[in-house]
């Protein structure tokens, strides 16, 4: 099988999904350059699956004024960039009944990394990947931004509902404009055995870590669905919410009808 992409920048490589993604990528042929905080981390993996294969680049995705900066650089040094996986997140529990608890200063942080920064970043990637022959930007979302059944996270489940309106309505935006050939994917997981439940992380979980799917099964699923191509879908529990009668599914009709609706409405105030 001829590799997925050329070369793919994947945003949030340090540990969790989009490590264990960026090896898969590797695997598959793919070339990547991978981005994280922890140098460390980045440095490991760069040294376990060559120089040939990965680079790495210390950036946080937070420094929103940093970003178009950082993306010319990359896009300057990699030209033959094809494609952006942006898997950076946290998720942190905030318990609003007890206000006196909530540091609101978290909360900011949460939506800057899994929300702000991802729109940040694909305004700066966008001028590159329109002059590519195809481009592709993969963004990790979460089946919580569809049904937020998990009331202690609030805030993350808003973001990624956010992070799902926001790719819903560029997406159509692209493929208006004539630039249908950028790809826009979003991947909805379920619950993943990584870092991001773990107690340093969410101090009020214990084992969080062992929660939901193991990391490799997800990761192998993750890539079946970028190879067959869908613009959206889940894995695990959440796929019941694409087939036909699925919430998503039913929700994405009346999105297309609503949208057909409103642009012909608004056809005539619209300036030229």
């Amino acid at each position: 099988m001829a590799p997925l992409y050329q070369k793919t920048l994947v945003l949030g490589a340090s540990s969790g999904i989009g490590e264990a993604l960026a090896a898969k990528l590797i695997a598959t042929g793919t070339k990547v350059i991978i981005v994280g905080r922890r140098s460390d981390k980045l440095e490991t993996f760069v040294k376990k699956h060559g120089e040939d294969n990965a680079r790495a680049v210390v950036f946080d995705v937070t420094d929103l004024n940093g970003i178009k900066s950082f993306a010319e650089s990359i896009t300057q040094s990699d030209p033959d960039l094809d494609s952006v996986v942006f898997s950076s997140g946290i998720q942190r529990g905030f318990d609003f009944a007890n206000p006196e608890t909530l540091d609101l200063s978290i909360l900011g942080e949460e939506l800057t990394t899994n929300y702000t920064s991802a729109v940040h970043l694909t305004a700066a990637f966008l001028p590159h990947l329109k002059k590519q022959p195809q481009g592709h930007l993969i963004y990790i979302s979460a089946t919580l931004g569809l049904i937020p059944s998990m009331i202690r996270t609030p805030n993350y489940n808003a973001s990624k509902s956010a992070l799902h309106t926001f790719i819903l309505n560029v997406r159509e935006q692209l493929k208006a404009s004539g630039a249908s050939h950028i790809r826009m994917v979003e991947v909805f997981p379920p619950a993943v055995q990584t870092e991001l439940h773990d107690e340093k992380h969410q101090p009020d979980l214990v084992n969080g870590g062992e929660i939901g799917m193991p990391l490799g099964e997800f990761t192998e699923r993750m890539f079946d669905g970028l190879v067959r191509g869908d613009e959206q879908f889940a894995v695990g529990p959440g796929e019941s919410l694409f087939k036909e009668d699925g919430f998503e599914t039913q929700r994405m009709k009346l999105y297309e009808a609503g949208r057909e609706f409103i642009n012909k409405s608004l056809a005539k105030y619209l300036k030229k």
